[in-house]
Order: structure tokens, then sequence, then C-alpha cells
């Protein structure tokens, strides 16, 4: 197994470790050791998500076990992730939003998976990165939110869930827009795909008629 995919494995070992982490089994919780502990686990893996592409792009080690892994992986870690947050901190995180967010990426995949049938893919926009960047935000200040309600720095108050239900409700927000931007870029995608087939069986048939 080379580099990219033992990243990208190490990501998905790390799910159930954090998932261990906001359960009421992890031994250390009180004082905010539990939050931090997960937030600092979920930071490292979304970190995992970006550098294991990279890797497997500059090393020249694009495999398709590391295409099959990564997405999923990315999946389960953000599935994992929101719907552990609606028995975590159910004041936050509302099961409506986690079943949007969720829906987002299967709707996503199964996509994919068509447009993988049908001989193309589409790339990654501007949206969907910053989709990823908004549901790290989300989940992190979800957690901590669970701790506290504010940090006081001085004079100066962080309204921690504030920033968090904030951030919870743009994730969904982003989520739906992105995906309709995803929709259409595959809706076109797919028509162009239709309209060459035609074109091709078109020809096809007129070759035919001038051999006979």
């Amino acid at each position: 197994m080379n580099l990219p995919n033992s990243i990208t494995m190490s990501r998905i070992i790390m799910i159930p470790l954090f998932l261990w982490i906001l359960s009421p089994h992890f031994p250390w919780q009180g004082h905010g050791a539990q939050e931090i502990a997960a937030s600092i686990l979920f930071v490292l893996a979304s970190i995992t998500d970006g550098l294991d592409g990279y890797l497997a792009r500059r090393r020249g080690q694009i495999t398709t076990m590391g295409m099959l892994l990564d997405p999923l992986a990315d999946k389960i870690m953000v599935t994992a992730a929101f719907v552990a947050l609606v028995a975590y901190n159910p004041d936050v995180v509302k099961v409506w939003i986690v079943v949007v967010i969720i829906g987002r990426e299967f709707l996503i995949s199964g996509l994919r998976s068509i447009a993988a049938s049908e001989g193309f893919t589409i790339s990654a926009s501007e949206l969907g990165k910053l989709k990823t960047v908004v549901q790290i935000v989300s989940v992190v200040s979800a957690i901590l939110a669970h701790r506290w309600d504010h940090w006081e720095f001085g004079v100066v108050q962080v309204p921690v869930k504030w920033y968090a239900v904030a951030a919870i409700y743009f994730a969904a927000a982003v989520a739906v827009i992105s995906a309709v931007d995803y929709f259409i870029g595959f809706w076109k995608q797919i028509d162009h795909a239709a309209k060459d087939r035609r074109k091709a069986a078109v020809l096809s048939r007129g070759k035919s008629v001038r051999i006979s």
C-alpha cells in the first residue's frame, strides 16, 4: 500500500476513535478535555483529506483503490461526525440539518457514479471546496459549544455557541447550493454526452447505408 492510500486508511481508522471520544465512555471528561481532543482529531482527519490526494498526484500514485477509498472515507467521516453531534449537542445540531447535509453527500455520490458510467467526470467547484471548509468549522464549533457558551479574553468575549449555530446553518445552506451547482454541471455534461451518442449513431447509420 502506497503512502497516499495509507493516509486515507488512517482517516478511516480515526473515525471510530473520534466517535469514542465523543461517547460517555471517554475517561477524561470534564474541563473541556473531551471537546478539545475530539476537535483536534477531527481537524487532523480533515487535513489528511487534502493531503492524500495531493501526494497521490505529486508522486504519481493515483490508484483505483485510492479513488474508491478517498471519497468513501470522506462520506463516512462527515456522516459519522454529524450523526454523533445530533446526540452530543442537540441544541446546536438539529436532525433536519444533518439530513440535508448527509443527503447532499449521497446525492453527489450517486451523480458521480452515473457520470463515471457515462464516461465523464465533474471536477469539484469552488462551492464544493467551500462546503468542505464550512463543514470542518461547523463540526469543530459544535463540539466546542457543548462545553462553552462563550470564551472570555479580558474584555473580549467570543460567543462560541452563537458561532456554532451560525456555522451549522451556513453549512446546510452551502450544502444545498453546492448540490444544485453540481447537478447543473452534471446535467450539462450528460446532455452533451447524449448528443454525442446520437451524432455517432447517425454517422454510423450513414456509413452502413453507403457501404450497402
